[in-house]
């Protein structure tokens, strides 16, 4: 059986920083790329950052430059690291591995 866990979210103020971890049990967790994934209150999900299994990323349009995601297979975790976080960050962020998704971690950036 499969599991992610996602952990590191919170409160933080506009222009703070967070790191985001996932840790996944269960599996070959080499063998697949991770996603961070968000949804905030009424709207749809959306892809954040990938890591592909050979580490390329890539990046939503609305985060390059200020998030960075980053895995190690050893520790079959996957980090987002957020710097100079905005108000239209705050969302539930979930990780996806293979078709397996955690049950998410929620981020607030707010004064």
């Amino acid at each position: 059986q499969v599991t992610l866990v996602e952990s590191g979210g919170g409160v933080v103020q506009p222009g703070g920083s967070l790191t985001l971890s996932c840790v996944v049990s269960g599996g070959i967790f080499s063998a697949y790329a991770m996603g961070w994934y968000r949804q905030a209150p009424g709207k749809q999900r959306e892809l954040v950052a990938e890591i592909g299994r050979d580490f390329r990323t890539n990046y939503a349009d609305s985060v390059k430059g200020r998030f960075t995601v980053s895995r190690n297979n050893a520790r079959r975790t996957v980090y987002l690291q957020m710097n100079s976080l905005r108000s239209e960050d705050t969302a539930v962020y979930l990780c996806k591995w293979s078709a397996q998704w955690g049950q998410g971690t929620q981020v607030t950036v707010s004064s």
